[in-house]
């Protein structure tokens, strides 16, 4: 028969009471290369005796962080929809990560303002049995990470893909929200989720259908906007709504060649013959410097004897400009010349009295203007304000 295991979950340890109590410890147990998931309750956390139940309506947030750091580790991820929602720790430890690592839990009462502090201590181990080396991962439209990181519906997952998968168990490897992979945030509207990626392995083989799902003539469909081969019943539906166009099938059964790694030597390299440096050839630069500084200057000088011939030798001069121009023209500019002379001369000497509008204090309505003995011609136009 088949038989479906989910990776391991453990549930949330209990917690002493604000105040002066001291921190208590939890000690869980993450394998390496398998799906960790922690739920952190407000049952927990808050510090009720036991015969009374936690309001539903209490918000409780959490800050979780490796121990001496700031953040988490970078396996662990940390998610909660609401102050009203319990809080998650989850990820895929790798080998690097083996060992012992504490994380610091700190939950935050919004009502009263309560702090309560626990001390996770994570033994991250191997895992026992084969390994897996046959990986899928599927994109879940219709839950959000939240939604599939309880046990319930990671089990329910489970047992749903495997009618697409050979006989053999199968184990949840890792659960990634989709917006950790570069998906948007979707709208806020009735039924839009953002979306999960989980990824399932097994040690059997993958089956004819999943090969066809991943098959190149499956992908040539999706790029066209078709839907993707599946020639067997989709059994995740109508739980899971899954896009089959983004299904990635990862064969690690036939090891990959192993990188050879360079030998390191002592940095010196071996006297070839071939490759010895040639001898360069003595070479004068006198004549290259000769030619870059003497060319420019010549063309200088052959520029400023031409200018100085053209400004100083090659003026007409008077006589060759009025012998160039015709005597119609001359006698023209004579005439024009002499009568703009008399004109200044008549009216350098006349006599003839100003009109009276000119003076400077006629009346129009009495006539009166200056004494006769006064040169109106030498009173200026505005007098001086005494």
């Amino acid at each position: 028969g088949w038989s479906v295991c989910l990776g391991f979950w453990v549930p949330t340890g209990l917690l002493a009471g604000l105040g002066d109590t001291e921190t208590q410890q939890t000690t869980l147990h993450p394998l390496v290369g398998r799906v960790f998931v922690h739920t952190l309750d407000h049952e927990t956390f808050l510090h009720l005796p036991e015969h009374v139940a936690v309001p539903p309506t209490v918000p409780v947030t959490y800050h979780a962080h490796l121990q001496g750091h700031p953040d988490l580790p970078r396996w662990l991820r940390y998610t909660q929809r609401s102050p009203h929602h319990p809080g998650f720790l989850y990820g895929t430890p790798t080998p690097e990560d083996r060992g012992q690592q504490v994380i610091e839990v700190i939950a935050y009462n919004r009502d009263s303002f309560d702090t309560t502090r626990q001390k996770l201590l994570l033994l991250i181990e191997d895992p026992e049995g084969p390994p897996l080396p046959y990986q899928a991962e599927f994109l879940v439209r219709s839950h959000d990470v939240e939604e599939v990181l309880p046990s319930s519906p990671a089990s329910r997952f489970l047992t749903a893909s495997a009618g697409l998968w050979e006989p053999g168990e199968l184990q949840l490897l890792n659960i990634t929200s989709a917006l950790d992979r570069g998906g948007r945030v979707p709208l806020p509207i009735e039924g839009r989720k953002e979306g999960v990626y989980i990824k399932v392995g097994s040690a059997s083989p993958f089956s004819s259908c999943l090969k066809m799902v991943a098959s190149p003539d499956s992908h040539a469909r999706c790029a066209q906007g078709q839907p993707p081969l599946l020639s067997c019943y989709d059994t995740l539906a109508p739980h899971f709504r899954v896009d089959w166009c983004n299904v990635s099938l990862v064969d690690k059964s036939v090891p990959e060649p192993a990188d050879q790694v360079p030998t390191p030597g002592d940095g010196i390299l071996e006297h070839d013959p071939s490759c010895s440096p040639t001898k360069a050839t003595a070479r004068d630069f006198l004549t290259d410097a000769l030619v870059t500084l003497l060319v420019p200057l010549l063309v200088a000088l052959l520029l400023t004897l031409l200018l100085a011939y053209v400004m100083c030798c090659r003026r007409e001069g008077r006589l060759k400009r009025d012998l160039a121009t015709s005597d119609i023209q001359m006698v023209h500019h004579c005439t024009i010349r002499g009568n703009t002379e008399e004109l200044r001369q008549m009216a350098a000497s006349r006599e003839v009295p100003r009109p009276l509008s000119t003076l400077p204090m006629f009346n129009v309505r009495t006539g009166e203007r200056l004494p006769p003995q006064v040169d109106s011609a030498q009173v200026p136009l505005i007098l001086d304000q005494h």
